[in-house]
This record gives structure tokens, sequence and C-alpha cells, in this order.
């Protein structure tokens, strides 16, 4: 199920002696558009509503700060874990708030990290890449789906590549270490979901863009968890949203996915703009809660597809 990246240097295993050894490093790709990116408010700054919906606003509101208090340490600090750690297109550092879309901001890497990062004994590599405004069916394309592949697409498999022929430079903490693939995350959709027709074919191209990251990652069973673009709620009507939704639920009940796909539905996470930082629907008003329930709900459907019962 995972594809293992050979030591390049055995003389650098021996030398980081038995603290270095043992077992391989988790490594989970996070991709996507805008909301993988991650809008969700940090801090809780009065002019965005009060505060409401940050995750300072979480870890300090009595009716939610019991759930998020693993987040910050004695003296209110947030965490670092030093089990987690993440590369974010040239960020990189110990698994904390501040990996969005900017420094500040948080995406689903943060649920993703925690909820993987608590399940394996063997430390976890987060290695997110994800850009704006960028549509599955032109950006993303991929290439089994036919026409131009998508430069992002290439840029995804490039970056992987890279930074995993120069994971020594890039995690110096596991220098010597062997790597193993273990999982991918999607988060994407909305410039797909306001188009017809890359809406319509949403379906055929995100079934391709499964079996094209295997196949060009050599990880043939690459566990794939495809959190649904749902940022408008449970209210939606729009026919477009409605379908496009249907269509990244459908992926994951192929025959050949079942049991190494999952799909996670998001819409219940929506918090109107009252109760969040700003009304930017598309962005699920910036409410931090959001965007760690995706997160928290991504990683343990991965820790499930690793893990069956």
């Amino acid at each position: 199920m995972v594809v293992r990246f050979a030591i390049l240097f055995a003389a650098v295993l021996m030398a980081a002696g038995p603290t270095q050894a043992g077992e391989p490093v988790k490594v989970f790709i996070l991709a996507g558009q805008s909301n993988m990116q991650g809008h969700g408010r940090v801090d809780a700054v009065p002019k965005a509503n009060d505060g409401k919906g940050s995750l300072e606003w979480l870890v300090r509101n009595p009716e939610t700060k019991e759930r998020f208090a693993h987040l910050v340490d004695d003296q209110g600090e947030w965490i670092v874990r030093d089990d987690v750690h993440i590369w974010y297109l040239g960020r990189a550092g110990g698994l904390r708030p501040g990996f969005g879309a900017r420094e500040g901001l948080i995406g689903p890497e943060l649920g993703v990290g925690h909820a993987v990062g608590d399940a394996f004994d063997e430390p976890v590599v987060l290695i997110k890449m994800a850009w704006g405004g960028k549509s599955l069916a032109k950006d993303f394309r991929p290439p089994s789906a036919g026409g131009e592949t998508g430069s992002y697409y290439r840029d995804l498999i490039r970056l992987t590549r890279g930074v995993l022929e120069n994971r020594d430079d890039v995690f110096p903490q596991y220098a010597g270490r062997e790597f193993e693939l273990a999982g991918f995350g999607w988060h994407q959709g909305w410039n797909d979901r306001v188009n017809q027709q890359f809406n319509d074919e949403y379906e055929q191209n995100l079934a391709h863009f499964i079996r094209d990251i295997r196949r060009d990652l050599d990880a043939p069973e690459l566990p794939f968890v495809i959190a649904e673009t749902g940022m408008t709620g449970p209210e939606e009507k729009h026919p477009r949203a409605l379908s496009l939704m249907k269509a990244q639920a459908a992926v994951a009940e192929y025959d050949e996915f079942r049991g190494n796909v999952a799909f996670v539905k998001t819409q219940e996470f929506w918090r109107p703009k009252e109760v969040s930082p700003s009304g930017q629907g598309y962005h699920w008003n910036s409410n931090a809660e959001t965007y760690w329930l995706i997160g928290d709900a991504m990683g343990r459907s991965m820790v499930r597809l690793l893990q069956p019962e």
C-alpha cells in the first residue's frame, strides 16, 4: 500500500545512531486549491467579528475550549509538534497553526496532522501543495483525461519527487531515515463547480487523477481521501454545486476504489458568518473550526484506510 524510497547513504544511517533508526517516516500529500491552502483565521482580531470563529477564540471560548485545549500549552502558546512536520511550498517546520495560505491562517493540514500523528507511532511528514483558483479540468488535469496535462498536475508530481529526493535537507531531523508514501488528501472543486463543462466532467477527471497520481508516484494502491466541496453548507441548492459534490462521492464508490479511496462529507462543518471572522462563503467564512473539522475528518478517514478493522 505504500511506496518506500531507498536510503541514499547507508553511512548516514549508521552515523545517526539508534535514535534515527526505526520504522519509515509516514508521508502524506495534501493537495488542492484555496481551501486546501486554508483561510481559517488563527488570531482573534476584534475587527473580524470580534474574533468569533478564529482558532484563538476557539481555545478561549467556554463552549469550545475543552475540545481545542490540546493545541496550546500551559502558558497558552501554540504547541509545535515534534513528531509531525510539514513542507508547504518551501515553508517547513514542526506542525503548528500558521501553515495556511499565509502566516496567521490554517487549512486542513492542522487537523490532518494531529489525527494521523496521534494514530501512528512513526514520525509523520505532510507535503502540502495547494494554489488558489485552480480547476481539475484544466490546471490539475491528469494525463489520462486526454488533452493537455495541467501545469499544476505536473508541478504536484515534480515537487513531491523533489521533496522526497532531498528529504535529508528538507527534514534534517529525519536524516538517514526511510520515507514511505502513505496517503493523499484532496480538497478542491470551486473552479470546476462554477463552470458547467468542467462540472460535467469532474467525476471522470477525478477518477483519472487518482489513477495517474498513483502511477506517476509509483504507489499503485496509495490511499486517497476526497473532502467534499461543501463550503456553502447543508442548505446548498445550486445544481452545479450539488452535482459536483455528488460526483466526488461517486468516485469513492467505484469498485476499483473500494477500501482505498474515502469520501468525507463537509457540509455539516459549515459555520454561518455570524459566528465567523468573515462572510467569504467560498472560503468557509474564514472559520478556523471548519478547517479544523475538515482536516480532522480527512485524517481519521486516512487512518481507517490504513488500519481497517
